[in-house]
Order: structure tokens, then C-alpha cells, then sequence
């Protein structure tokens, strides 16, 4: 916002002192003006960006150590940056929210996700699947519409919104939502499997996705638990493998 702000005042301020100090006409020192406004968002623009790269990298670094709190409190932290850009404090509500979610912290999760920017299609699906389980279908179906259009390329996501659908008793149109992620991506075998699987009355199959999946919490612990120690295995023997 406070960018904005600026780069208007520095335009202004170029359009009088072209007019009245250099007697220029209007539409030369506007054409200027403008030139300047662009020239100095894109700078603090960039500046902001190259900020919010580095606090995402951080966080994911304490993720990684398993510093949640820490991760939660950085990005909280940052959300003063919000003040300066535009979109800023909702890609932070956007990585607060996940993280919550990822922990299984669904209240604290809920209302970061509801503000959390709309073109990242993670924590828009973490939302939309918070809408399921509070029992507000319409909302989630609007709030997978909506993400399905700004992120029609993410097959998972498609995969996502069927399984939903399906779980709420809505098989035609988990049916229909999978005939438009295959539109959307004609090459995609898990998708068209999923979509016979459906067809024939069988239940989709979500764990060729892997560890993406699992971070929506759409299946049991057990399932989860499982799944992280087939994971470990398969490293273990890797690993065995290489030392031979």
C-alpha cells in the first residue's frame, strides 16, 4: 500500500516541477510522471519480494528443523510488511495457515486460510476441505471453483476437489469435476484412472500423489502413520543398496 503511496507522490511530484519549473507541456511531463511512477513500483516492488523470498526461506529451513512456532512466529511477524505491498499479508496468511493445518491445528488454521491468497491453490484447497468437515458444502464447492480457475493445471487439485465431492455424497458431480480436470490435462493417467474408479463404483486412489496427498489430512492416521513408515522403509533400503 505504502509502495503505491510513494510511487504516486514521486510522480506528482515529477508532473509540477516539469510544468511549473520547466514550463513543459502537460501531456510530455504527464507521459514522464508515469514513466517515474513504474520505474519506482517496480523497484520497491521488487524490494518487497526479494524480502518475503528470504522470510519464506527461512521458514521453511525452521520447518524443516521442526521450529513450528518459530516458522508461525516469524510470518506473524512479517505481516507488518503487508503495510507496504499489496498481496503481501495474504501469501503470509497463506504459509501461517498450512502450517497450522499440516499440524493438524484446524481451529488456527481456519481463519489464516480464509484470508490467505487466493491464487495459492494449497491453501485454498485447505480451505475449501475446512468448509467439508464444518459442514458448509456450498462453501466448499465455491471456494474449489474458484481455485480450480486460477490453478487449473494442478492435477491433485482436481483430484482433490472429486474426492471431496465424492465424500459428501455428490458422486455425479465428483464424476463431472473429474471429466474437467482431464480437459484441463488430457495426459494425466492418475486423473483418468480416479475418474474410471469412480465410474465403476470403486474409491478413488489418492496415494500415487505421495507425501502431497497426505498433507491434506483426508485420510485416517493409520493411513498416514502407514504410509510414513513404507516411506522410511524404502530409504532404508536404498540406502542398503548404495552401500553394496
Amino acid at each position: 500500500m505504502y509502495n503505491i503511496l510513494i510511487s504516486a507522490g514521486a510522480a506528482i511530484a515529477v508532473l509540477l516541477i516539469l510544468i511549473f519549473g520547466f514550463g513543459m507541456i502537460w501531456w510530455g511531463a504527464l507521459l514522464v510522471a508515469l514513466t517515474v511512477m513504474a520505474g519506482v513500483v517496480f523497484l520497491l516492488m521488487r524490494n518487497a519480494m526479494q524480502k518475503l523470498t528470504d522470510i519464506f526461506e527461512t521458514a521453511s529451513k525452521d520447518l524443516q528443523a521442526q521450529r513450528f512456532e518459530k516458522a508461525i512466529r516469524d510470518l506473524k511477524d512479517a505481516k507488518k510488511m503487508g503495510k507496504w505491498q499489496i498481496f503481501v499479508e495474504s501469501q503470509l496468511n497463506s504459509q501461517i495457515g498450512m502450517i497450522y493445518y499440516m499440524k493438524r491445528d484446524f481451529s488456527n488454521a481456519f481463519p489464516y486460510l480464509q484470508d490467505s491468497f487466493f491464487k495459492n491453490w494449497v491453501s485454498s484447497a485447505m480451505l475449501a476441505i475446512c468448509y467439508m468437515k464444518r459442514q458448509k458444502k456450498d462453501l466448499m464447492v465455491k471456494t474449489f471453483e474458484k481455485t480450480v480457475k486460477w490453478s487449473p493445471k494442478e492435477p491433485l487439485l482436481w483430484g482433490i476437489y472429486a474426492y471431496c465431492l465424492n465424500e459428501c455424497g455428490e458422486i455425479t458431480k465428483a464424476k463431472e469435476a473429474m471429466e474437467n480436470g482431464i480437459k484441463k490435462l488430457p495426459s494425466d493417467q492418475n486423473l483418468k484412472a480416479n475418474l474410471e474408479n469412480l465410474q465403476q463404483g470403486k474409491k478413488m486412489k489418492m496415494r500415487e500423489y505421495g507425501d502431497m496427498w497426505f498433507q491434506f489430512h483426508l485420510e485416517s492416521m493409520a493411513a498416514l502413520q502407514k504410509h510414513q513408515m513404507a516411506t522410511m522403509g524404502g530409504r532404508m533400503k536404498h540406502r542398503a543398496t548404495a552401500r553394496r
